[in-house]
């Protein structure tokens, strides 16, 4: 994980260094509550894709997508992406680089939000085993959606691994609430693809902050903007087409267009870093992969 002065010798011993985050700033920024709107929304409405839609229906509508891609949740990311979402992804896991040193007596305990399906979850725990023979850190994997963690179920059933495991909880849980997580319990906090789908997406970063220990990394893999304008031109072309293909592969036109639509509406990589700082991380930062198709972005709460 990040090295820094900011962090005590427990925690570079348990988190090791991401090699992208050589230097992280000594001195904590305040951000007051005056501070910009940035990604805030309206009081009674916020959008749904390209719709606007009452804030208290939102959460049933994103339910609703995910309950009907849920069993079909690998080939949407494959159709969508043409499959580099699984470079995406391993480079997301690579780079934290987390697991718990052999030095160190403490185990981790992660929480992987919006992660019901399971692989990025797993995914760090094979990395923290294979590489730091690290058999002991903990895994809270919690969705919104109780069809998406029935999936992730499956996979650690098929996986023959991390299925009625101890170390490893299926919670049902609003990303913006997260009621059963005790605040600053956490060491690392990892979400993939899900934060774009949160009603209020500052709420979710506030409350990322909360859960997480003095020290702890907020990490989050997500669609961006594309950088390169011609790219962007091809990519354009290519989300006009992603929603037909969702009825064809998975006889579901709408939920496609939503997501394709959420994709759009998502911040940028300077406004969603804006927004990362807002919640009271330091040393906030992105990595764009693909020409800015998707980005890394990370934050410490010192």
């Amino acid at each position: 994980m990040v090295g820094s002065k900011a962090y005590n010798v427990v925690r570079i011993a348990k988190f090791g260094p991401i090699r992208a985050i050589r230097s992280l700033s000594q001195t904590a920024r305040v951000f007051s509550s005056s501070s910009s709107n940035i990604g805030s929304s309206e009081p009674q409405f916020t959008h749904f894709g390209s719709q606007t839609v009452p804030k208290d229906e939102k959460e049933k509508l994103v339910g609703n997508v995910f309950s009907s891609v849920a069993s079909k949740y690998d080939i949407m990311n494959d159709v969508m992406s043409l499959g580099i979402h699984r470079c995406w992804k391993d480079r997301f896991i690579n780079k934290l680089d987390a697991g718990k040193r052999p030095n160190s007596t403490e185990p981790l305990h992660f929480i992987d939000v919006a992660g019901g399906s399971g692989d990025i979850a797993f995914g760090l725990l094979d990395h923290a085993e294979e590489k730091f023979h690290d058999t002991t850190s903990t895994m809270d994997i919690v969705d919104i959606n109780a069809d998406m963690l029935k999936e992730g179920e499956k996979r650690a059933l098929n996986q023959k691994k991390y299925f009625n495991d101890s170390r490893v909880r299926f919670l049902v849980q609003n990303g913006e609430t997260l009621d059963q997580i005790k605040s600053n319990s956490k060491d690392i906090y990892t979400v993939s693809f899900g934060i774009r789908n949160f009603t209020n997406i500052q709420a979710g970063l506030d409350t990322a902050y909360r859960v997480l220990k003095p020290g702890g990394i907020f990490y989050c893999l997500e669609f961006s903007k594309i950088e390169n304008p011609v790219i962007d031109v091809v990519y354009q072309q290519w989300s006009k087409v992603l929603p037909v293909m969702g009825s064809f592969i998975a006889n579901d036109h709408d939920s496609y267009q939503y997501l394709v639509e959420s994709i759009e509406r998502f911040p940028d990589q300077e406004t969603f870093k804006s927004m990362i700082e807002k919640s009271g991380f330091q040393c906030a930062g992105y990595e764009s992969l693909t020409f800015g198709t998707c980005a890394i972005h990370w934050g410490v709460k010192v």
